[in-house]
């Protein structure tokens, strides 16, 4: 059994979408052979939520991580909204962890349960530094400081909206 977490960019552009979805595919499959994925995500917006689908996809099993309490009601946007719900459905086990409100600390602590867990990490990465907020970057250097495997994901065409 292989478990893998996630990290990635919540800013995909549009025709971003599906080379990342090619390439995820492409990278589980080799996990997917042994009959034992599972996919540890918080299934946000962008890399969390098509490394999610690409799991089930592959036939693993999905663990989902919701940062705190009112995530879904005030970080979820509309349209997300029926990704997020079909995926926490899909879940084999969904772990809301008891921060009250959606901050850098519950993040954090996401963070901390995705490589507690994993046994390897998908970084649907651009490769540029980190800024300190506790983004992708930053848990590539916690994966990597705790000795996790880290696989980059950013297939050639691949780029964040702004």
């Amino acid at each position: 059994m292989t478990t893998i977490a996630v990290t990635g960019h919540m800013d995909l552009t549009e025709d971003s979408v599906p080379l990342v979805r090619i390439a995820l595919d492409d990278l589980l499959k080799q996990y997917a052979d042994d009959g034992g994925l599972v996919g540890v995500s918080c299934i946000a917006k962008g890399a969390d939520s098509l490394f999610a689908e690409a799991v089930l996809a592959a036939g693993g099993r999905l663990t989902v991580v919701v940062p705190s309490q009112d995530y879904r009601q005030n970080k979820v946007k509309p349209d997300h909204v029926l990704i997020f719900d079909r995926l926490v459905e899909a879940a084999e086990e969904v772990l809301v962890l008891p921060h009250e409100t959606a901050s850098r600390q519950a993040y954090e602590a996401a963070n901390a349960v995705l490589i507690q867990r994993a046994d390897r990490v998908v970084a649907v990465w651009n490769g540029e530094p980190p800024t300190g907020k506790g983004g992708t970057a930053d848990m590539v250097l916690e994966a990597q400081a705790a000795g996790i495997p880290v696989d980059v994901v950013w297939p050639d065409g691949a780029a964040r909206r702004g």
